[in-house]
């Protein structure tokens, strides 16, 4: 299969489709699970998605080395080529590599403005046109409001999109409200564009919206994580 019809055939369209279009630039997504679920392996997937599309990348890592980082997206990459018998594999594995960074911060040790600053200078002086930026590992429950706030603003001066990782916890007995938002993302709720859920249900790891831009809501994605290979996969 080549590139082109790769895109075209990935779940992510029915990914993005599901919350009209994506994310969008300016605007804020988390992927919210218990530990161990599955958040690195989506949050990769959706990230290898965008370099196929010959869009920019920078993986910011709160752990305290990027080794295991690297490692998914060459497992994501791997999975997704095999799968789909991608044509000329080493050649685009090789072209859109120069499209993704990697970077590494210690959370207690930095401030969010220090973080905003690194990768706007990255974007300005190292003249790397990002179209999205992953935190991942970063604890938005564990910050400020106002960090989110700025956040936000660097994501609207340059025109990103950013996702999050949350790693569900209860709030007064239950893990999720009425409406299927994560009980400990609540008090946030209005300062996010997008939330996705990922349940273990059985055998599998369904993906659910609970905040689809303005609507907050309890629906099905239609998609899974397949448990051997960890790529979002059509239900």
């Amino acid at each position: 299969m080549v590139k082109s019809e790769l895109i075209k055939r990935s779940p992510l369209r029915i990914f993005e489709n599901t919350i009209h279009g994506g994310v969008g630039k300016g605007h804020l997504g988390v992927l919210a699970s218990k530990k161990g679920v599955g958040k690195t392996a989506c949050l990769t997937h959706i990230a290898v998605d965008k370099l196929f599309q010959e869009r920019h990348v920078i993986h910011v890592s709160f752990a305290s080395t990027v080794d295991h980082i690297i490692n998914w997206y060459e497992d994501i990459f791997r999975e997704i080529a095999k799968k789909r018998n991608l044509e000329h594999a080493v050649e685009v594995h090789d072209e859109i590599i120069h499209n993704r960074v990697i970077m590494n911060f210690n959370q207690a040790g930095i401030s969010i403005d220090q973080v905003v600053n690194s990768l706007e200078a990255l974007i300005k002086d190292g003249n790397f046109p990002a179209d999205a930026v992953i935190f991942d590992g970063y604890d938005v429950t564990e910050r400020s409001p106002g960090e989110l706030d700025a956040i936000r603003a660097f994501a609207e001066r340059q025109e990103l999109e950013i996702w999050f990782s949350v790693s569900l916890k209860e709030e007064n007995g239950s893990l999720f409200t009425d409406q299927g938002v994560p009980a400990i993302l609540e008090p946030l709720v209005d300062k996010l564009d997008v939330i996705i859920n990922l349940r273990h249900e059985g055998d599998y790891i369904h993906l659910e919206v609970a905040k689809d831009h303005e609507m907050i809501e309890n629906r099905d994605m239609q998609l899974r994580l397949d448990p051997k290979t960890l790529l979002i996969a059509e239900d």
